[in-house]
């Protein structure tokens, strides 16, 4: 587009509608192509049912691949998806789509909204990887970037028309401090159906199913979150603070969404707890389906960073998977993108450090780090996704733990791409150890699709005892005991249960095995006879009727299921 400013100067800019933009041999900015290919790609199935209980696999397809280069749509419909049906994922979230000039930025810095990025494929590739998603019946999320812009003008939309604020708010307030990126100005009615236009967009043209709004906090306060330590005292959330035109936009985003496409999922980014976002817009609230639990992370990274195995305090632990509002639906993870990334450790890495370079091998016996990071890592990410909220995520390549952090190409390493790629081989490699992990995390996932504790109500924790090191919980019929002590096994420890049986009391009714950590095809020491009954009897225990006597090894996570009740 050639546009004459009010100034009389001539600016050349690129369509803020454009659908595929592409970077032409060595330019620095990209350009506008005209995409009309003789070929549309034709959607072949129809959008899976929205699942009951989300399990989500965070996906950039850029590093999905072992190389050292940026994997395509193409790679990953045909060798990441099939993985991710295998690990019993029933949705993916795609990172980095939106067009983005500045690789390293992850996708968090947009230039082109209406733009599948360009450096993975043709838009027809990204159609036909949704549709081969829909065949496997997996739902497609995309995560939206409307909290704020880069700051680029020759190719994004920081002064499109020659001045601060044609999308923006101008002056300070339309300048994000620590992203450097430029801060929409919601009430503008040009802005709203730029957005709103852009919503509608990837549901219809590209299929996805639903979104994760990134940034919610930032759109929310006019301080964006920056210094605010939220305590969940009411004042915070009410008050002049509030970006009142931001959460009218956010309320209208999800109108606009639940109406043309009732099953569509939304997800808020949202660190401060702001009360409603998701309730339904009916109730005055933001209308989001789900927010993240992102305080989940934060205290495993505490624990693994701050305290020895033995003073983890369980009733803390509790404490912060359970702290979620009565019916307010919380996407619970142990790690995600953000932990992954240069400058901070994935769970795997904090466990077990330098040790995954030397001593993953099965010819090598276990050393005390790798014993203690393979069980620590099961355990942690079995309580969060049975405990903490009514869906789960997880990174790429975390489920296994995968070794190194996620650095993209920039100038600070020499633009290397050996950290920005996700190393599946490693699971498929039967003298490696982190195929114990991958099996752990596909069986996992396969017992809550049979059992569905995500869509059940929150858990009964029965036991959070802190000498003992056990935290136990009843969910979905289902009884879950952990033992996070690091040398104490415990024969015959009785745990409470209220589950019925045959006959509406819980007493003498049988219980066996369904998921044991310490199995041999998850790296575990093989401690439990899994064809072992185990009966409940009315001896009254911990606030329970009926309670049960088990034997629990130290450092191992059990689910046994009442095999008087129907599957």
């Amino acid at each position: 587009l050639v546009i004459r400013s009010k100034s009389g100067e001539i600016l050349y800019r690129i369509s803020p509608w454009a659908k595929y933009v592409t970077r032409e041999g060595s330019n620095v900015n990209y350009d506008w192509i005209h995409w009309d290919p003789e070929y549309s790609y034709k959607f072949k199935h129809s959008k899976p049912k929205k699942p009951k209980g989300l399990r989500i696999y965070e996906s950039h397809v850029g590093i999905s691949s072992y190389e050292g280069k940026i994997a395509s749509y193409k790679h990953f419909t045909c060798n990441v998806l099939p993985r991710i049906k295998d690990l019993g994922y029933n949705c993916i979230q795609l990172m980095a789509i939106m067009e983005h000039a500045y690789y390293a930025s992850f996708g968090y810095q947009i230039t082109s909204f209406f733009a599948a990025s360009s450096r993975y494929g043709t838009p027809e590739e990204l159609k036909e990887l949704v549709d081969t998603a829909h065949s496997m019946g997996i739902t497609v999320l995309l995560d939206v970037v409307h909290s704020h812009a880069s700051k680029n003008s020759e190719d994004g939309l920081n002064m499109f028309d020659g001045t601060e604020s044609c999308y923006f708010h101008y002056g300070p307030r339309g300048t994000h401090i620590l992203w450097d990126s430029r801060l929409f100005a919601y009430a503008s009615w040009e802005v709203l159906r730029f957005l709103l236009s852009n919503i509608r967009w990837w549901l219809e043209e590209y299929g996805f199913d639903g979104f994760r709004f990134d940034g919610v906090t930032s759109m929310l306060y006019h301080h964006h979150g920056i210094g605010e330590n939220f305590s969940g005292n009411y004042h915070e959330y009410f008050g002049l603070q509030v970006d009142e035109d931001a959460l009218t936009y956010i309320m209208l985003a999800n109108h606009l969404v639940h109406t043309l496409y009732p099953d569509s999922i939304t997800i808020a980014e949202d660190v401060s707890g702001m009360p409603a976002l998701c309730s339904p817009i009916s109730q005055g609230g933001g209308g989001f389906d789900y927010r993240l639990a992102m305080a989940i992370p934060d205290k495993w990274i505490q624990l693994l960073k701050e305290y020895k195995d033995e003073d983890w305090n369980m009733g803390n632990i509790v404490y912060t998977l359970t702290n979620r509002r009565y019916l307010e639906k919380c996407i619970a993870y142990a790690e995600s993108h953000d932990q992954a990334l240069v400058g901070d450790k994935t769970l795997a890495f904090w466990l077990m450090d330098a040790e995954m370079y030397t001593n993953m091998s099965v010819l090598t016996p276990f050393t005390p780090v790798i014993d203690r990071g393979i069980q620590l890592h099961k355990m942690i990410r079995l309580i969060t996704h049975a405990l903490g909220g009514e869906g789960y995520l997880n990174f790429m390549g975390n489920e296994f733990g995968h070794p190194e952090w996620l650095d993209f190409p920039r100038k600070g390493n020499n633009e290397s791409y050996h950290y920005a790629r996700r190393q599946f081989h490693l699971t498929d490699d039967d003298l490696l150890r982190y195929k114990f992990l991958n099996n752990f995390d596909r069986d996992m996932n396969k017992l809550e699709e049979r059992c569905g504790w995500l869509s059940a109500p929150q858990a009964h924790v029965s036991e959070k005892h802190e000498d003992n090191k056990i935290i136990a919980f009843e969910r979905a019929s289902l009884l879950f005991i952990f033992n996070f002590h690091p040398s104490k096994s415990y024969t015959d420890y009785r745990v409470g249960t209220t589950l019925p049986g045959k006959y509406p009391f819980c007493y003498h009714c049988t219980y066996k095995i369904v998921l044991d950590s310490d199995a041999a095809e998850y790296g575990g020491h093989k401690r439990l006879d899994h064809n072992t009954e185990f009966f409940s009897e009315p001896f009254e225990h911990n606030n329970c009727p009926c309670s049960l006597l088990v034997y629990i090894p130290n450092r191992v996570a059990l689910i046994l299921r009442n095999v008087d009740l129907p599957n």
